[in-house]
C-alpha cells in the first residue's frame, strides 16, 4: 500500500484524455440511480422493512390510536439506533407513514453513493474506477435486509471522513466533530464505530514511525457518545457468536455481495476482488483507505454476530470492508475501465430493480387480505422460508402491514423488552419476531396445527410457496392468493 496515492506520469496522461468532469458526473448520476429500486416498487421489498414501518407507525400514533396503545408499549430512548426514526417523525407528518418510509429508503442508497463520491474527491480530487466499484456494494445484504439505521449511519460515516479530510488543519475541526460524532452515533452505534475506524486508518497511514501515537488520539472529538453508552442509556449488553462460528464467518465473507442471483453475486465478488488484487500488485492501493479496510476485515472476523441487541453485527462489516477497499484502489481511469465498472453497478442495480418490481406486484395481492381484517384484530402470521434460499425474502415480515393498515396485534414485529423501544403490552406469551418464521427443508411438511401464535389470534395469515398439510382446528380460509391465504380462526384459547 502506498500513502499519498499520486498517479504515475503515464497515468496522468490517461486521466487528462477524459472529458472534463466525466468521471465525476458519471459517479453522481450512478449515485442517484442507486435509488431506482425504491422508485419502481410501491413499497420497499426489504426483508425487515414492514416491521420497521410498523414500528414507525406505532411511534407516531402511540397514545392516539386506541388499538395500538392497547396492544403495544412504546418509549422513546436516546440510543445509538435512531436514524430512520428521527427522519420519520417530520416526514410522516407531511406524507403519511408509508410514503415517508419509501422516501427514507430511496434517500439512503443515493446518499451512500454521494458519500462515496465525496470521499473519492477528498482523497484524490477525482473519481476513479475504485469509487465506481464501491457503488456496487451499496445494495449490500444489510440494506436488502432492511437495516435502515445502520445503512444511513454508514453513509454519514463516509461523509464524516470526507469532511475530516477537507477540514485538515482547521483549528475548529475538533469542535465540529464532537457534533458529527453524536449525529452518526444517533443514527447507529456501528456506523459510529466505522467512522472511528475510517479516521484512524486515515491518520495511521500518515504515521512517521511505528512508535507514533498520534493516530490513536486523532479521533478523540468523536469519542463522547461513549458517555451515554457507559451510563446504559438505551443500550443492550446481550452478546452472542451463535453456533458453528467458523462456518458462519466464512459464509458472511463469500456472501458479502449477496442479493438476488447466486452466480451473479459470486461473480461480482470475484470481479471486485480481482481489481483489488491488481491494485495491490501494482502498488496502487492507497494506505489511507487500505488500513481501514484491513481493520474492518479483522473486525468482521472477531466481532460477535449479535451485539447491542442487534443481529448480524459482523455481516454488516464484511461488505463495508469491501466498499472501503474499493475506495483504496488508485488505478488509472480510462473510459473503458469506468464503463466496465459502471456496467457491473448497472447490472446489479437493474437485477434488484426488476426483483423489487416483481415482488411488489405480488405484495399487492398479498396485502389485499387486510381488506377482510377489521380494525384492532389479532393476526398470527406464518411465513414459510426455505432454508436453502439465496435471495433475501421480501415477505418474511410482511404480516406487520396488519399493524400499519389495521392497527392490529401481530407477531412479526421487533417488539422485545430491553432490546427495542417497542414491546408487547401483554407479556404472558411471546408474540413478536421471530415467531412468524417457519424454516423448512426440501420435502418437509408444514402443519399449522402446531403453530403456537394462532392460539392467541383471531386470524391466521399464511405466506409461502408450499401448501400446509393442515390448519388449526376450525380455521376457515376467507381469502387466498397463489402464495398466501387468510383464515378466520375458531374460538381462540384466550377468548378473542
Amino acid at each position: 500500500m502506498h500513502g499519498t496515492a499520486q498517479p504515475e506520469p503515464g497515468e496522468i496522461a490517461v486521466v487528462r484524455r477524459l472529458p472534463g468532469g466525466f468521471a465525476l458526473w458519471l459517479g453522481l448520476a450512478l449515485s442517484l440511480l442507486a435509488s431506482l429500486p425504491a422508485l419502481v416498487a410501491w413499497a420497499p421489498q426489504m426483508t425487515d422493512y414492514p416491521s420497521h414501518l410498523a414500528g414507525y407507525k406505532i411511534a407516531v400514533d402511540y397514545g392516539l390510536d386506541p388499538f395500538l396503545t392497547r396492544y403495544f408499549t412504546f418509549r422513546w430512548e436516546w440510543t445509538g439506533n435512531l436514524g430512520a426514526e428521527l427522519l420519520m417523525v417530520p416526514l410522516s407528518a407531511v406524507f403519511g407513514v408509508e410514503a415517508a418510509g419509501r422516501i427514507v429508503v430511496a434517500l439512503i442508497p443515493a446518499l451512500t453513493g454521494l458519500a462515496i463520491m465525496a470521499v473519492s474527491m477528498a482523497l484524490y480530487r477525482r473519481v476513479g474506477v475504485g469509487a465506481i466499484l464501491a457503488l456496487c456494494t451499496i445494495w449490500s445484504p444489510s440494506l436488502l435486509m432492511g437495516f435502515l439505521n445502520w445503512s444511513l449511519s454508514l453513509a454519514l460515516a463516509l461523509l464524516a471522513l470526507a469532511l475530516w479530510i477537507v477540514m485538515e488543519g482547521k483549528a475548529w475541526r475538533p469542535v465540529v466533530f464532537v457534533l458529527v460524532g453524536f449525529v452518526v452515533w444517533l443514527s447507529h452505534v456501528s456506523g459510529w464505530g466505522v467512522m472511528g475506524v475510517l479516521v484512524f486508518g486515515y491518520e495511521w497511514s500518515r504515521r512517521r514511525s511505528w512508535k507514533d501515537w498520534r493516530p490513536f488520539l486523532a479521533p478523540w472529538p468523536m469519542i463522547f457518545p461513549l458517555l451515554p453508552m457507559l451510563l446504559g442509556l438505551g443500550s443492550n449488553d446481550k452478546v452472542s457468536y451463535g453456533s458453528w462460528v467458523m462456518q458462519y464467518k466464512w459464509g458472511i465473507l463469500y456472501k458479502a455481495m449477496r442479493s438476488n442471483i447466486y452466480w451473479l453475486d459470486v461473480t461480482s465478488l470475484c470481479a471486485v476482488l480481482a481489481v483489488l488484487a491488481l491494485a495491490l500488485l501494482l502498488r496502487r492501493f492507497d494506505a489511507r483507505m487500505g488500513w481501514a479496510a484491513l481493520l474492518l476485515l479483522v473486525l468482521t472476523l472477531v466481532v460477535p454476530r449479535q451485539i447491542f441487541g442487534g443481529d448480524y453485527a459482523d455481516y454488516r462489516l464484511s461488505t463495508t470492508a469491501l466498499m472501503v477497499a474499493c475506495l483504496a484502489v488508485d488505478l488509472a481511469t480510462p473510459v473503458w475501465a469506468l464503463v466496465l465498472a459502471s456496467a457491473l453497478f448497472l447490472t446489479r442495480t437493474g437485477v434488484t430493480t426488476v426483483a423489487w418490481h416483481r415482488d411488489a406486484q405480488e405484495a399487492r395481492d398479498l396485502i389485499a387480505a387486510l381488506d377482510h381484517v377489521p380494525e384492532g384484530a389479532r393476526v398470527a402470521t406464518a411465513v414459510a422460508i426455505p432454508r436453502s434460499q439465496w435471495k433475501f425474502g421480501p415477505f418474511e415480515h410482511f404480516g406487520s402491514y396488519a399493524v400499519v393498515r389495521r392497527s392490529a396485534m401481530e407477531n412479526s414485529n421487533f417488539a422485545l423488552p430491553d432490546v427495542h423501544m417497542l414491546s408487547m403490552r401483554d407479556s404472558d406469551y411471546r408474540f413478536a419476531d421471530p415467531t412468524q418464521r417457519i424454516l423448512y427443508s426440501g420435502g418437509q411438511q408444514i402443519d399449522l396445527r402446531k403453530f403456537r401464535p394462532a392460539n392467541h389470534a383471531d386470524f391466521l395469515w399464511f405466506i409461502g410457496t408450499v401448501e400446509p398439510v393442515a390448519l388449526p382446528d376450525g380455521a376457515h380460509v376467507i381469502y387466498s392468493t397463489e402464495h398466501s391465504f387468510l383464515a378466520r380462526l375458531a374460538n381462540p384459547v384466550d377468548g378473542g
